[in-house]
């Protein structure tokens, strides 16, 4: 298979500066404000889709599950525990050579961990973050990828007739950084081998790509939630994204707290606010739910909901749109309809609609917890999803 062209990024090495005091972040070495090219992608890893490190060879200083906790690594300098400074992220002990004579590690000698996505996918890019370790990190990662169905455990993905296939050969990476690797492998995995070398820390992995679902489980199901980011949704774009990501609507279960949906500044113009997404594929809409859990005095007074079938234009930046989106191929399937504060409200369609993206319209600001649109695959989508998922099998 071709490999596919990457995009070049930022790379750091070495180790950063002692932490001082003030602000930790301050040195902190990143692409900065555009991020990487592929980190507004799914996180495939992410552990509100069901990913999990399901093995380390080593966790001495610190636990594996940290490098999947969502949010960035905190940094507390006065901690320590009876086995030394306390780090938010996965730290294996120092490794030794065999003796007086050769007190170093050997060349190849590594830390490994391994990654269970919770949606497994195509990867377009990896970041081995490196967060608050900085004479502490690895001098260099690797990261391999498998494809194994069902729920296998370790010892079934460490056997030897497991294939694995390198996704980020064995690079050099910087302490106190977000090391991101742009990946080009055109196919789905669905667990990952991180490796550093020797040992040291890494705060937290983060897996970006595209969602490959599996049709037979998506056809078992019938129903379902179209644009859940577990099955492959996704937001296209959105006109605010002040206060949290657009991306929080589409994530499992309900919100917890009111930063775990989406709001907006507060507007003091006539325009409004919206979010366009993608579906899982092209299916029949048959009913929508609008959840504002936690979101009491900031809620969306109105929402507004509309398809589009095949389409690929672009709404307008502000959300100063036609309320109806006739002219630019929208349909509405929900008109502007009154919100209630901190509250599921569902609805169901007359007759089905069928496209394969939605934009959500909420007036005039303010915010959403959670988006579903449920509905069923059309023919010509699930025979498209079986072709693309047994393409993508190694």
């Amino acid at each position: 298979m071709t490999p596919r062209s990457v995009p070049a990024v930022p790379s750091f090495t070495g180790d950063a500066l002692p932490y001082r005091g003030g602000d930790p972040w301050a040195d902190y070495r990143s692409p900065g404000a555009d991020g990487f090219p592929f980190d507004r992608l799914t996180d495939l890893a992410d552990r509100r889709l069901g990913g999990g490190v399901v093995a380390a060879n080593d966790e001495f200083f610190a636990e594996r599950e940290h490098l999947l906790t969502p949010g960035p690594a905190v940094f507390d300098p006065e901690r320590f525990g009876p086995k030394g400074k306390v780090m938010d992220g996965w730290e294996t002990r120092r490794r030794r050579g065999t003796g007086p004579g050769r007190p170093h590690p050997a060349d190849g000698d590594h830390d490994w961990a391994l990654i269970r996505l919770g949606a497994p996918g195509i990867v377009r890019g990896v970041v081995v973050d490196t967060a608050h370790f900085r004479g502490n990190h690895p001098s260099a990662v690797s990261v391999e990828a498998t494809a194994v169905d069902g729920t296998p455990a370790p010892e079934e993905l460490l056997a030897g007739d497991t294939a694995w296939t390198t996704l980020v050969p064995r690079t050099p990476v910087g302490g106190h950084a977000a090391n991101g690797f742009a990946v080009g492998v055109e196919r789905r995995f669905t667990h990952l081998r991180l490796r550093q070398y020797p040992d040291g820390g890494v705060a937290r992995l983060r897996v970006y790509g595209e969602v490959v679902p599996d049709p037979v489980w998506l056809g078992a199901l019938g129903t379902f939630d179209l644009v859940a980011q577990e099955f492959g949704g996704r937001v296209e774009d959105a006109s605010d994204l002040f206060y949290s990501p657009a991306d929080n609507t589409i994530r499992p279960g309900r919100a917890r707290r009111m930063d775990e949906g989406w709001e907006t500044r507060r507007r003091r113009d006539r325009g409004h606010d919206w979010i366009r997404y993608r579906l899982v594929e092209r299916a029949e809409i048959r009913a929508v739910e609008i959840d504002t859990a936690y979101l009491k005095g900031n809620s969306a007074g109105w929402a507004a909901l509309f398809v589009r079938d095949g389409g690929h234009g672009t709404d307008g930046v502000g959300g100063t749109e036609g309320s109806n989106g006739a002219e630019s191929g929208w349909t509405e399937i929900l008109p502007a309809t009154r919100l209630q504060p901190d509250t599921v409200h569902r609805f169901v369609l007359d007759r089905p609609v069928t496209g394969d993206r939605v934009r959500l319209e909420i007036h005039p600001d303010g915010g959403i917890s959670r988006l579903r649109v449920l509905g069923t695959l059309t023919a010509d989508a699930t025979i498209r999803l079986h072709n693309r998922h047994h393409f993508l099998r190694p």
